[in-house]
């Protein structure tokens, strides 16, 4: 479904991190937002992303998001120490878009999620979060229909009132692949935004190396009736367990069982 051509969504996207290996990629919940854009308004859709432009793991994922069928992406080249809200305030002033569609955090850096709401805040318009669709928009009254993700699976509709940011939830449609040709075809329109503010908290932040999550131990849990019963009726088998009595062996077995199960 193609809603009116005129209608002016802009969605924001950043660079993404496997959750495993590291590598940059595109963000799911920002890939899902373009998917939802592409969707309503097709090639009328802007998409902009603000941060390192001549960086070339940046050129790279922003190339994959090209490949979803974009004509270009606008960049908004900035120096790291940037306040990304502030820019976007600065960039949105003159021409506020219909809807604004964003992830609902970011997978590297702050991943705050604040992001959505500080543009809603600092633009005075409504935000809607963790939508999966926008089902109708009339350009008459000036309302939207969302559908939003709830816990369990459940939906609901909300309507609200153009213009208002959106946050894409998980649980919306999967985003298409990137094409190899649609990639190499697109454009990126870097441009040098020197409005730019500081994000002065960031100066006196420490930067220190995740420590491990302590290990859970694994606790096997009944679904059954006849689980239940299993369970509490089983024969307790006998191992290589002693009784002690001196705290300070008492200690130095607790420490050696949670070693050994590693959770220290």
């Amino acid at each position: 479904m193609i809603f009116d051509p005129s209608l002016n969504i802009v969605t924001l996207v950043s660079i993404g991190e496997h959750p495993l290996s590291g590598r940059p990629r595109r963000a799911e919940q920002d890939a899902r937002a373009l998917e939802l854009g592409l969707k309503l308004v097709a090639d009328n859709l802007q998409v902009l992303y603000i941060g390192q432009a001549k960086s070339p793991a940046t050129v790279s994922v922003l190339k994959d998001y090209l490949g979803m069928g974009l004509g270009q992406i606008q960049v908004l080249d900035v120096p790291p120490q940037a306040d990304i809200s502030n820019t976007l305030l600065e960039n949105f002033k003159a021409n506020c878009p219909d809807i604004i569609l964003t992830g609902g955090r970011a997978e590297n850096g702050e991943s705050s999620g604040m992001i959505p709401y500080l543009l809603a805040e600092q633009l005075n318009i409504p935000i809607v979060t963790s939508i999966t669709d926008i089902v109708s928009i009339d350009m008459l009254t000036g309302l939207a229909e969302v559908l939003q993700a709830l816990p369990r699976g459940q939906r609901r509709k909300i309507k609200v009132s153009l213009p208002f940011v959106a946050s894409v939830d998980m649980a919306a449609p999967a985003p298409r692949q990137s094409a190899y040709g649609c990639a190499m075809r697109g454009q990126l329109v870097v441009k040098d935004f020197n409005q730019s503010i500081d994000d002065v908290g960031q100066r006196h932040w420490q930067v220190n190396s995740a420590q491990m999550r302590p290990k859970r131990l694994k606790i096997v849990k009944a679904k059954t009736a006849a689980d239940r019963f299993k369970a509490a009726t089983a024969k307790i088998q006998g191992g290589s367990g002693k009784v002690i009595y001196d705290s300070k062996e008492s200690a130095q077995e607790i420490f050696k069982l949670l070693r050994d199960e590693e959770m220290l």
